[in-house]
């Protein structure tokens, strides 16, 4: 039986109303512009058709994978930088971002859990890069918003005697810590309440149950470690005050 899901007009119709309905209740509620997801679902549009149309190039050659791959890493730095607050971050959200996926790649890969070919690289690449990303982004972002709201409490701490960045990570570890919430509540939930991409993905190519079930555990394993290895070099850099926004008072610890 064949489960892909196929292009047609119903496919484009129905896109079509979710993009509409979900700009719609954002404006409505006042959940901010709703354009964003008109601008955020035409960009996924046409991201991907380019990406489908150069995949299959990529796909044959092992050097251009390599490439696409660190193409990916960089658009993921650039993203991360700039929900931050300002591009100046950009070589240490690469940093926080490449010390959760070098490491859970490189075991993946050389430990052969993972073949080392073209079409099984570039996704598993891709969902560590993005799980990584977005563990920086949110924990730079709760970790900056704690230093600012209690900055008094860090001025407390260096009158007590406290040395910068031990005084910052008191504040700001904690609250930085729960950006690995998402990535731990899918993976305590995993086949109760939901059925995540890369289980479905494998599904829909063609294998079996178990095999689509042992590589959605070894994503989400990976996912939680790549996570957890950027959550915490992006708490140290924010208390060393090497990730910041401009002008804003207790996001440098110098």
């Amino acid at each position: 039986m064949n489960a892909a899901i196929t292009f047609g007009p119903a496919l484009v119709a129905v896109l079509l109303l979710l993009t509409l309905a979900g700009a719609a209740v954002v404006q409505a509620g006042g959940l901010g512009p709703g354009r964003a997801v008109l601008i955020a679902a035409v960009r996924a549009v046409a991201q991907l058709a380019v990406v489908s149309l150069v995949i299959t190039a990529v796909l044959r050659s092992a050097p251009l994978t390599g490439l696409f791959v660190l193409l990916m890493f960089g658009i993921a730095a650039v993203t991360s930088a700039r929900r931050v607050g300002t591009r100046r971050n950009l070589p240490w959200t690469a940093l926080a971002i490449a010390a959760g996926v070098a490491p859970v790649l490189a075991l993946v890969l050389g430990a052969g859990v993972v073949p080392l070919v073209p079409i099984a690289v570039v996704p598993i690449a891709g969902i560590v890069i993005g799980g990584a990303m977005t563990a920086t982004s949110q924990a730079a972002r709760r970790a900056l918003d704690e230093l600012k709201a209690r900055h008094g409490e860090y001025e407390a701490a260096l009158a007590l005697g406290f040395l910068p960045r031990p005084a910052a990570l008191e504040i700001c570890r904690p609250s930085a810590g729960h950006a690995l919430i998402p990535a731990l509540d899918q993976t305590r939930t995993v086949g109760l309440v939901t059925l995540p991409g890369a289980y479905v993905g494998v599904l829909l190519g063609g294998a079996g149950p178990v095999q689509a079930g042992l590589t959605q555990v070894l994503v989400l394993i990976g996912l939680l470690a790549a996570e957890a290895l950027s959550i915490l070099v992006t708490v140290q850099l924010v208390a060393a005050g090497k990730l910041s926004r401009a002008a804003q008072p207790g996001a440098r610890c110098r």
